[in-house]
């Protein structure tokens, strides 16, 4: 198992990772943050990629600006949100990398386990 580095024991610290974790804990916010993957977007834009209500989109852009996830840049009429910071691509990654393997271990578990109780 590889060494990792120990947590970052100051309070306000962890209180700030925790924020952060809240912030990426609703699925709707890591949908926006999928869509614009591919660069910067409006509203409208990020509303038909997601298929999010207005209210409910901008509730969820506001809540990635604050946190530091996304940036708002102006332009005319609309404001183009981006991705602030894209290390969180790696952290979404190694987080579903290693969550996506735990549900395939757990199904091929069930499926073994089916098959050896299986009645005929």
């Amino acid at each position: 198992m590889p060494k990792t580095k120990p947590l970052k024991t100051d309070p306000s610290v962890l209180v700030a990772v925790a924020e952060y974790f809240k912030v990426l804990s609703e699925a709707s916010r890591l949908q926006i943050l999928n869509c614009l993957k591919s660069g910067p977007m409006n509203v409208m834009e990020i509303a038909e990629a997601t298929s999010l209500g207005q209210a409910n989109l901008s509730k969820h852009l506001k809540m990635l600006t604050q946190a530091g996830v996304l940036s708002r840049q102006p332009k005319g009429t609309s404001a183009y949100y981006e991705i602030a910071d894209p290390i969180i691509f790696e952290l979404c990654e190694l987080a579903c990398d290693r969550i996506s393997a735990h549900v395939q271990q757990q199904t091929e578990s069930l499926k073994a386990f089916r098959s050896k109780t299986a009645v005929f």
